[in-house]
C-alpha cells in the first residue's frame, strides 16, 4: 500500500479518493474504523473514513490511532491525515490533537499541513486561507453551525490547537521548487517546529509539495495535497482492485440534503423548483417521537414515482441558530442524523438503490443505515465528488458530497451521470 489515509469525515474521504484515483492510483474506501480481521481488496491507496471532525478530541484521537494501526498492519508505507479544505475545527481541535497523536505514534518529525485546493478555489497565502477572493473568515463558514471559522490565519488556528510550535512554508519557497521546500522544512524543524502550514495558490505548488513530502511518514491536508502525493507516487502504482460499475438498468434514486452550507442551500433551491420534497425539522422531531417515522413513510411512498425522492433538513443560518438555541447544538444534529437513518432504511426497503447526499454528517448517517463498509471509487461528477459503488452483496451506488461542493444543478447532473 503506497498511501494509507485517515479522513475525518465521509465526504472528505470520497473527495480524497477520487483525486487519488484520477492521478492513477487504485483506491478503496473503508467506512469507519476497520475491524482487525478485515482484509481489504488490494489497492495502491486505502482511505479510512471516520466521523471524527466534531466529536470530542479524545475520541477522535482514539479512532484515528485505531485506523492508523490497521493501515500499518496492512502495509501502509506513509500516512495522510485528510481534513476539509476549509480547515473545519474549533479552538480545541480536532486537527491539531489528532495530528500530534499520529505524529507521536509514527515517530515523525515536522508535519506539513495545508488544506489548499486551488482547483476548488481554496488557496493559502502567507498562511491565510482564502475561498475564492475572500478570506475564510469573511465567507459563510463564519456561520458554520458546528465549527464556525472566524480566523483565516491557519498558523494561528493550528497553534491554538497544538502543543507543538507551528511554522510556515511560504509561496516563494514553493516557487523555488521541492528542494527549497525540503530545506525550509528542515530549517523549521531545527527551530523546534512540529507543524508547518504550507502555502499553495496554484496547483503547481501542490505538485511541488507532494514531491517534497512523498517520503515523510506523516503529512496532513485537504484533497489538494493528496493530488500532489499521488503524482509523486503514481510511477510506483500497481494494478489494484476494481469494483466500480454503473447499474445495468436505471435504479430508483434519492436526493438527501443535510448540509446547511450556502452551496447546498442553492442546490436545494434549484431542486425544489420541480420537486417539493420531505422536510426534516429538528424542532418537529423533538416535539413528536413519531415525526421521523412519518417522514420516512412519506419519502418511501414517493420511491415508486418518476422523479427522485427528495428529503431535506437544509435551512438558512437563522433557522439553524434558532433550533440550536432551543434544543442544543448536539441534540439538534443528532435528531436530524437519526431521522436520515430512518428515512434511508425505509427507502432501501422500497427499492431505492442510488443515493446522492449533501453533508458529511448526513453522509455518515446514510452509510451507517445502509450498512456499507467499503466503496469502490468511480467517476468524478464535480471536482472532489465521485460516484462510488458499495462493495457488498446488495448493489448500491452513492454520491457523497461535502456541503460546500458542487454546482447548483449538481443533483440532477449526478443522476444523469449514473
Amino acid at each position: 500500500m503506497l498511501l494509507g489515509c485517515i479522513a475525518d469525515d465521509l465526504t472528505g474521504a470520497t473527495d480524497l479518493g477520487v483525486n487519488l484515483a484520477r492521478e492513477g492510483l487504485s483506491v478503496i474506501q473503508i467506512n469507519g474504523v476497520p475491524d482487525a480481521d478485515l482484509v481489504a481488496p488490494a489497492a495502491d491507496a486505502v482511505v479510512v473514513a471516520l466521523k471524527s471532525r466534531t466529536i470530542p478530541a479524545d475520541q477522535a484521537i482514539a479512532q484515528s490511532l485505531a485506523a492508523l494501526a490497521w493501515l500499518r498492519a496492512h502495509g501502509a508505507r506513509r500516512i495522510y491525515f485528510k481534513y476539509c479544505s476549509t480547515f473545519d475545527s474549533t479552538p480545541r481541535g480536532n486537527i491539531g490533537p489528532v495530528t500530534e497523536a499520529l505524529r507521536q505514534e509514527l515517530g515523525a518529525g515536522i508535519v506539513p499541513a495545508t488544506p489548499a485546493y486551488p482547483r476548488n478555489q481554496r488557496t493559502v497565502y502567507r498562511g491565510h486561507l482564502f475561498v475564492g477572493d475572500h478570506l475564510l473568515s469573511e465567507t459563510g463558514m463564519r456561520h458554520h453551525p458546528l465549527n464556525p471559522m472566524t480566523d483565516a490565519n491557519l498558523v494561528r488556528v493550528l497553534t491554538a490547537q497544538s502543543r507543538g510550535k507551528v511554522g510556515l512554508v511560504d509561496a516563494d519557497t514553493l516557487d523555488a521548487g521541492e528542494e527549497a521546500m525540503r530545506a525550509r522544512l528542515a530549517a523549521l524543524a531545527a527551530e523546534g517546529c512540529a507543524h508547518a502550514i504550507v502555502d499553495a495558490v496554484r496547483d503547481e505548488h501542490l505538485t511541488v509539495a507532494g514531491a517534497a513530502c512523498a517520503d515523510l511518514p506523516l503529512t496532513t491536508g485537504g484533497a489538494g495535497l493528496g493530488v500532489g502525493l499521488a503524482r509523486a507516487l503514481r510511477d510506483q502504482a500497481q494494478p489494484g482492485a476494481g469494483g466500480w460499475a454503473r447499474p445495468e438498468a436505471p435504479v430508483p434514486v434519492a436526493w438527501l440534503f443535510g448540509s446547511c452550507s450556502e452551496a447546498t442551500r442553492r442546490q436545494l433551491a434549484e431542486v425544489r423548483k420541480q420537486i417539493p420534497g420531505v422536510r426534516l425539522d429538528p424542532r418537529a422531531l423533538a416535539a413528536d417521537a413519531t415525526a421521523a417515522a412519518r417522514a420516512a413513510a412519506q419519502a418511501a411512498a414517493q420511491a415508486a414515482g418518476r422523479l427522485p425522492v427528495v428529503v431535506f433538513a437544509t435551512a438558512d443560518p437563522q433557522e439553524v441558530a434558532t433550533a440550536q438555541a432551543e434544543l442544543g447544538t448536539q441534540r439538534a444534529a443528532t435528531l436530524i442524523e437519526d431521522a436520515f437513518r430512518e428515512v434511508t432504511r425505509a427507502l432501501l426497503a422500497r427499492g431505492v438503490r442510488a443515493f446522492v447526499v449533501a453533508g458529511g454528517e448526513t453522509s455518515g448517517a446514510v452509510v451507517d443505515a445502509l450498512g456499507v463498509r467499503a466503496l469502490a471509487i468511480g467517476p468524478e461528477i464535480d471536482p472532489g465528488v465521485p460516484w462510488t459503488r458499495a462493495l457488498g452483496a446488495t448493489p448500491l451506488w452513492l454520491a457523497l458530497k461535502s456541503g460546500n461542493f458542487g454546482s447548483d444543478d449538481f443533483f440532477a447532473r449526478a443522476t444523469q451521470a449514473l
